[in-house]
């Protein structure tokens, strides 16, 4: 079984919950307004959490990797790709907003169709930071100052990090689960997404139970 980066177990996160957006919205009956609030809370909660990963590669790691050597052509398209992504995402928030306001079928569908069309643009970005990013990230893990930076990477607190930790975990793969456990100890994993992650637990678990 390979091993993942923390990266990499983040976009797993990211692939799922679009994935599984796009199928509760397909599935989501006239009238359902209490499935139509789940749903949106889950994709705003995906929302919250993409946009903090890609605040930070933007503003604080390809400015990094520029420093090491990394090609700034590539570096510049990472971030023209997050505004790309930025721009799907928020018309998929749109249509779902709609559907959280008057929940029916054709609104429903429409949104998954936004979400459908955003998880295009979504995919492509992250196969292409993966295939062309993940290696030099690889070189640099044994570097103190790249260990240093990747602090700054982080949720800003326990809490954060807590519910982040229970968004990555939830519906996760064998793989998945393995490769976050092999860099965050499995007792820490447990005791701050069961415990810590309270906010994850209330207000986003139900959509996917």
């Amino acid at each position: 079984m390979a091993e993942m980066s923390m990266n990499q177990i983040i976009h797993a996160a990211v692939r799922r919950d679009v994935a599984r957006t796009e199928q509760a919205l397909r599935g989501l009956r006239d009238g359902d307004a209490e499935r139509a609030r789940q749903v949106r809370a889950a994709w705003q909660n995906l929302v919250r959490e993409l946009t903090h990963h890609h605040e930070a590669e933007d503003d604080i790691l390809w400015p990094f990797l520029l420093q090491r050597g990394v090609d700034a052509d590539l570096l510049r398209q990472m971030e023209s790709e997050h505004g790309a992504m930025k721009q799907a995402l928020a018309s998929a928030s749109a249509a779902i907003e709609e559907v959280a306001a008057a929940p029916t079928s054709a609104r429903a569908t429409a949104a998954a169709d936004a979400v459908a069309s955003s998880s295009v643009v979504i995919n492509q970005h992250l196969d292409h930071e993966e295939r062309d990013v993940e290696a030099p990230l690889g070189d640099l893990e044994s570097d103190p100052e790249f260990k240093a930076l990747s602090k700054k990477l982080r949720p800003a607190s326990m809490v954060d990090a807590a519910n982040a930790l229970a968004w990555m975990d939830d519906g996760a793969g064998r793989r998945e689960r393995t490769a976050l456990r092999s860099t965050i100890p499995a007792p820490v994993v447990a005791i701050l997404t069961k415990v810590v992650a309270r906010r994850y637990r209330r207000e986003v678990a139900p959509a996917w139970r």
